[in-house]
């Protein structure tokens, strides 16, 4: 079910955020990848966890995009010493934003932190609660990447967390208000690759049959070259505040009423390379 030739009209990269937050979570990921359910992961590098989860996707290396879920806003991210609860930060960068210099150091740490046991820079960039897009972050985010592998043939693709505005609620608009568009352009200039919308936010209410009809919609609006998140977890964790919904992510993802949605709205899943073409400046 993935694709990872060339692009196809209906191709949409499905993500699974969250790998290496517990054990559940990455083993059902790395499930969900065996099973080309999805075709990307982002990684959160500052958890214990990371080190002996990267592992289990090692021998998936050929069929999913591994990506850095950059944080500022987890348990791992406030022991680390740069964490924020997501309403401060939030407020830092709609006042004033996030200090660059500093912002760039913690964005290189955790680039050497997934490179030290992926062997390799990550295949995109994008964040945990879409930190990605703050005020100070992002520019020194585009900055960074761009250091580090502006010179690739490939650089790493970025996230835009922005919903399209016929699905658009209040929780993505809020997201998209804290820098999509502003992102979007930093990475323009740059000519780093990324993709212009995302589908998967919802409330994590709803259970099920919710997250089913939800599913649906999604795979009939996404456009070509879009990123459908997810946060799908084997099992359900009692410190996981929504452990319930990721168990039942899951359970849907790896059922065959997925994969009847995905061939009902003609959609193919997707890597990165496949969807979002490379940028080129003016001057090419």
């Amino acid at each position: 079910m993935v694709d990872s030739g060339l692009a196809r009209a209906s191709g949409v990269i499905v993500c699974a955020d969250d790998f290496a937050l517990h054990a559940s979570a990455s083993i059902g990921i790395a499930k969900l990848a065996s099973l080309q359910r999805i075709s990307a992961t982002s990684a959160m590098v500052l958890s214990p966890r990371w080190p002996q989860d990267a592992a289990l996707l090692q021998e998936l290396r050929s069929q999913i995009d591994v990506g850095l879920h950059l944080d500022w806003t987890s348990d791992f991210a406030l022991a680390a010493g740069h964490g924020l609860p997501l309403g401060a930060a939030m407020r830092r960068a709609l006042l004033g934003g996030f200090d660059r210099a500093r912002a760039a150091g913690v964005i290189e740490r955790q680039l050497d932190a997934f490179e030290a046991h992926w062997q390799a820079p990550p295949d995109f960039v994008d964040g945990h609660q879409h930190v990605q897009q703050f005020s100070g972050i992002r520019e020194a985010l585009v900055a960074t990447l761009m250091r580090r592998y502006g010179t690739q043939a490939v650089p790493p693709y970025l996230r835009i967390s922005r919903v399209p505005p016929a699905l658009a609620n209040l929780k993505s608009r809020v997201i998209g208000w804290m820098g999509a568009s502003s992102l979007e352009n930093l990475a323009t200039q740059a000519q780093l690759p990324h993709a212009k919308a995302l589908f998967g936010v919802y409330d994590f209410a709803g259970g099920p049959p919710r997250y089913a009809a939800l599913m649906k919609q999604w795979l009939q609006r996404a456009a070509p070259g879009s990123i459908l998140m997810c946060h799908p977890a084997q099992a359900a964790e009692p410190d996981d505040a929504i452990g319930v919904t990721r168990m039942q992510e899951f359970a849907y993802l790896a059922s065959p009423d997925f994969a009847a949605a995905l061939q009902q709205a003609g959609v193919s899943v997707v890597r990165g390379r496949a969807a979002i073409p490379p940028l080129k400046s003016s001057g090419d």
